[in-house]
């Protein structure tokens, strides 16, 4: 590499701007409202909040969506130890399926924005951009409970969330438990650690850009997850490159 790349590196490893952040942020709040405009929702115990790179804020300005999660925490999915059961815990049997959940949220976001606006995927609900907001992945879960062997300790703490592709099996994610790791990742690296996440994407789309087939089907995610399993003492170069190259060294070597 020449200096050329670390030129671009600092690029690369910036935030997106206020005004791109602003519409991500517009997209969260207009889903909210969509769902307190609800006759039914608006009565459930329920959280809206956004995941993912937005929320982490490793999302760079090639990202044209924004993750939002609109969680119901009065149902929900438990996993318990071996022999174990609702009855061990107090839990009974929830007063809604996750299929009627998911249609009920369909209906809020057409009622609020209009059936043009919205595109139910398999896993979540495209809410398409506009002047005002970010295109935004609006996917319908339950909170997901993990419980302790001991049964006086209910269940372990942050709470994941849980969901169910109209053609699929049960995914599950921990995003309070993502978040907060990358936050304390980042403060042990000086902010490095959201830098080079940055950096990474930006170099994934410019290969994918030039045809690089290889990149093709390399998620935000799996960047993020390889970054955050490098050593902390990776982010001490001198330079954004030297760590990068430390982490693309140390990833190839252990994943040999």
């Amino acid at each position: 590499m020449s200096d050329s790349w670390e030129d671009k590196f600092r690029v690369w490893s910036q935030a997106p701007s206020k005004t791109e952040q602003e519409k991500c942020s517009n997209a969260e709040s207009m889903i909210k409202k969509a769902v307190k405009a609800h006759e039914l929702l608006k009565e459930m115990d329920i959280t809206v909040f956004a995941q993912g790179s937005y929320m982490a804020n490793t999302n760079i300005r090639q990202d044209s969506d924004v993750d939002v999660c609109v969680c119901l925490h009065s149902t929900f999915y438990a996993e318990y130890p071996a022999g174990k059961a609702d009855s061990d815990y107090g839990n009974s049997e929830g007063s809604i399926k996750y299929i009627d959940y998911k249609n009920m949220l369909e209906e809020a976001l057409v009622n609020y924005f209009d059936r043009s606006s919205i595109t139910r995927g398999n896993k979540a609900f495209d809410v398409h951009a506009n002047t005002y907001r970010i295109d935004a992945d609006d996917v319908p879960a339950f909170e997901l409970r993990r419980y302790y062997e001991d049964s006086t300790k209910k269940y372990i703490q942050p709470t994941g969330v849980a969901f169910v592709p109209d053609n699929g099996y049960r995914i599950e994610n921990w995003p309070e438990q993502n978040y907060q790791n990358g936050v304390n990742k980042n403060n042990k690296t000086s902010t490095r650690y959201k830098k080079v996440i940055r950096i990474l994407k930006n170099l994934r789309n410019t290969m994918q850009d030039e045809n690089i087939v290889n990149t093709n089907n390399i998620e935000s995610f799996l960047i993020e997850c390889l970054v955050w399993n490098t050593p902390d003492e990776g982010f001490n170069g001198d330079t954004l490159e030297e760590n990068v190259r430390y982490m693309l060294a140390y990833t190839f070597n252990n994943t040999l």
